[in-house]
């Protein structure tokens, strides 16, 4: 008895997602590792300085300057590890590692400070760069801080004197977990779906089941449906599930409508899917396909705008992102997120994403049914 072509898809989603979920340990991976993993990175992926280790030398010794130190030490960013009254004490420390910025006070600063013109040294380790360019920001705007205030106290701004107010948009407390937990998503996303799809068709063609498929009355149109649609439902799945746990553990806020984060997510994992299906079909073990897909993945997450901005990259990688999914993706998962916007504010990322889709998909499919055919 011939079977409808709808009815063979239909066993045949069947088959893929019972095969899919019923090892437990799949399951687990599936469902339980990308939540376990959205936490630790929440965690774990924070440019934010805290308790930074401060060593201070105070040549003054003033009610000034204990005041200022104070005005450090309030803020939580900055912990006071030491104090000292010579000047070559803060080399030593930040050579020996037990301290991270540095702190002088000179001689005569209440009474310079008491002129308009006071002045305080602050020594940054550079090993980490990017905790030093923070922690010499918030040094920074402490010490700004600190002159207003005194010079209010003292009837005034100093001749000349302007007073600076700074607000965050969208983010007004600056932490970078509200950045980066939206992007987190993108990255667990692409990781499932490049991991499902690629080991899943590898696995078949090892076990001998896939050529029995090809000669069983499946097209290979409904062969790559029944292997690609229950990766996508897996990953929308996920995509609910994680972005879940970023509002309601992380508390980030969710501006946007889930119709545009849906959009976004289906053309994201049908690219991802596409990706998965060229990897298994270059690929003749599992083993192989572990390594071409890591081998994949580490540089659509570097250039994707997950840790370094897009802007700050040479010109050359730059061109290379307009075809990263994963950017397009991020940059649409942070404005949604974040500032509220949708489809229409976003159509140049939505666009980006939906041709990278089709491209990759066409190639997955042609590239599958000639392996498949030879």
């Amino acid at each position: 008895m011939t079977h409808l072509p709808g009815q063979r898809i239909r066993e045949l989603l069947k088959k893929e997602l019972r095969q899919m979920l019923r090892d437990p340990r799949m399951r687990v991976v599936i469902f339980v590792a990308p939540v376990i993993q959205l936490i630790a990175f929440g965690y774990a992926v924070n440019t934010d300085i805290k308790n930074t280790a401060t060593y201070v030398v105070d040549l003054d010794r003033s009610y000034a300057s204990r005041e200022l130190i104070q005005a450090f030490a309030s803020t939580g960013y900055f912990r006071i590890t030491g104090t000292s009254d010579r000047s070559s004490d803060i080399a030593s420390v930040l050579d020996r590692g037990k301290a991270i910025v540095g702190i002088e006070i000179p001689t005569d600063f209440s009474r310079e400070l008491a002129q308009g013109r006071a002045s305080v040294q602050v020594i940054v380790d550079g090993t980490n760069s990017n905790t030093g360019v923070v922690a010499q920001g918030y040094a920074g705007q402490i010490v700004s801080r600190y002159a207003l205030r005194h010079a209010a106290t003292m009837g005034g701004l100093p001749s000349g004197g302007a007073e600076l107010r700074t607000r965050a948009w969208y983010n007004p407390q600056l932490e970078s977990r509200v950045y980066n937990v939206p992007a987190v998503v993108g990255a667990l996303v692409m990781l499932m779906c490049l991991l499902l799809t690629s080991l899943a068709v590898v696995r078949e063609r090892e076990m001998g089941t896939l050529d029995q498929l090809m000669v069983s009355p499946l097209r290979p149109q409904e062969l790559i449906l029944g292997k690609t649609v229950p990766v996508m439902l897996v990953g929308l799945i996920q995509i609910t599930l994680i972005s879940s746990v970023a509002i309601l553990w992380f508390g980030i806020p969710m501006r946007g409508t889930i119709f545009a984060l849906s959009l976004a997510g289906l053309a994201y994992i049908l690219a991802g899917l596409s990706f998965g299906l060229i990897i298994s079909t270059i690929s003749k073990t599992q083993q192989e396909a572990f390594m071409s897909m890591f081998l994949l993945f580490m540089p659509l997450v570097i250039l994707s705008g997950f840790f370094f901005p897009v802007s700050s990259m040479p010109r050359v990688f730059q061109w290379l992102t307009i075809l990263n999914p994963m950017r397009h993706f991020i940059e649409i998962v942070r404005a949604v997120f974040l500032k509220g916007e949708g489809v229409v504010g976003l159509w140049p990322q939505y666009l980006a994403l939906a041709t990278i889709a089709a491209v990759a998909l066409t190639l997955a499919i042609r590239r599958f049914m000639k392996t498949s055919v030879a």
